[in-house]
């Protein structure tokens, strides 16, 4: 595995747009309705990460929530949040009310300096973060700051700064953000064409048979009662396939790595529980008793970790493949297995 790599190169952000809808970041949001032209190197773009960027602070739920109102229309048509825009579309944004927030939503020095501190790869195109576990990738929904909050408040000279692809907030481990939108357009078209290979560590409940070497569910998102977003195997859902290995194993846990070759939202958390093999500490995919007993062994996080990235840097052929180590919580319940 290849060691941590850094270098402190400035960039520079491509405006985009024409001079009409050109602007610099908002100090506040617009108070009316918008008609926004997607511009060529804006396409390919997914509908609620081209609103969030322009919606700041705004909780992703209420971003969500627009939408499927029919508040947000691209060429006067109702679309999905998953949208993919095209060059030329017109986006319709209606005018937001931004939350007040109060000043303490700001992210202190010490939270940037551990963000800073966990950039484990970085050059003019993008940076790698191992994040911890606890830690959001973005603000929202009930929550003051994320990841990309804390690196644009650390980096406040930075004049672009976005996440590649997401983790929960409860998983550690490798993110991509990119310092600029041509690394954006280009990584997430990797992602598409299933280019970038993410390995995640995971320890599971019970004795993963070496036979089983891949889940292969489809997965579909539905909402519970109280509004949160779950996801189950269900044969109306996406095609989704996760390849397993066992790394080791313990009485009562298995420690597998989990290499998913589709991107569903808590893709490897569902195919492990369908495979009857949930993630330790999971508290939305694992029976209670089993968590009781996982937290008297002194465990107090979900034990999924994003352990490694392979992938291609943009303008070449070289690839990258990046380690992110356990933190110290993840380390210390895989030393109390052992012993």
């Amino acid at each position: 595995m290849a060691p941590p790599q850094r270098s402190q190169n400035a960039t520079s952000r491509r405006r985009s747009g024409p001079a009409s809808h050109r602007q610099k970041e908002p100090q506040g949001l617009p108070t009316g309705v918008q008609w926004i032209t997607v511009e060529p190197d804006m396409a390919g773009q997914r509908l609620d990460n081209f609103l969030m960027a322009r919606l700041r602070g705004i909780p992703r739920s209420k971003i969500y929530r627009i939408v499927r109102k029919g508040e947000v229309r691209v060429n006067k048509g109702r679309v999905r949040p998953d949208t993919r825009l095209e060059a030329g579309d017109q986006v319709r944004i209606p005018p937001v009310v931004k939350p007040e927030r109060p000043t303490s939503s700001i992210p202190g020095d010490r939270v940037q300096a551990v963000m800073e501190h966990a950039v484990v790869f970085e050059n003019d195109d993008l940076l790698v973060v191992n994040k911890p576990s606890g830690i959001a990738v973005h603000g929202g929904s009930g929550l003051s700051f994320g990841l990309i909050e804390v690196l644009r408040a650390a980096r406040p000279d930075a004049r672009f700064l976005e996440l590649v692809h997401r983790l929960d907030r409860d998983t550690s481990g490798l993110v991509m953000v990119a310092k600029k939108r041509s690394t954006l357009r280009f990584l997430q078209d990797e992602l598409r064409r299933r280019d970038v290979h993410k390995h995640y560590h995971a320890l599971v409940s019970g004795h993963w048979p070496a036979s089983v070497t891949e889940v292969a569910e489809p997965l579909l998102r539905y909402e519970m009662a109280n509004g949160e977003r779950r996801v189950r195997v269900d044969v109306e859902g996406k095609p989704s396939l996760t390849r397993y290995r066992v790394l080791d194993t313990w009485p009562g846990y298995s420690l597998v790595e989990a290499s998913p070759v589709t991107g569903r939202t808590h893709q490897i958390r569902v195919h492990c529980a369908f495979a009857g093999h949930p993630i330790a500490g999971d508290d939305k995919y694992m029976d209670a008793a089993s968590q009781r007993v996982f937290r008297r062994q002194g465990g107090n996080r979900l034990m999924l970790h994003a352990r490694a990235l392979e992938f291609r840097l943009p303008g070449g052929e070289q690839w990258l493949r990046l380690g992110a180590p356990y933190d110290e919580a993840f380390e210390q319940v895989l030393a109390g297995l052992a012993r």
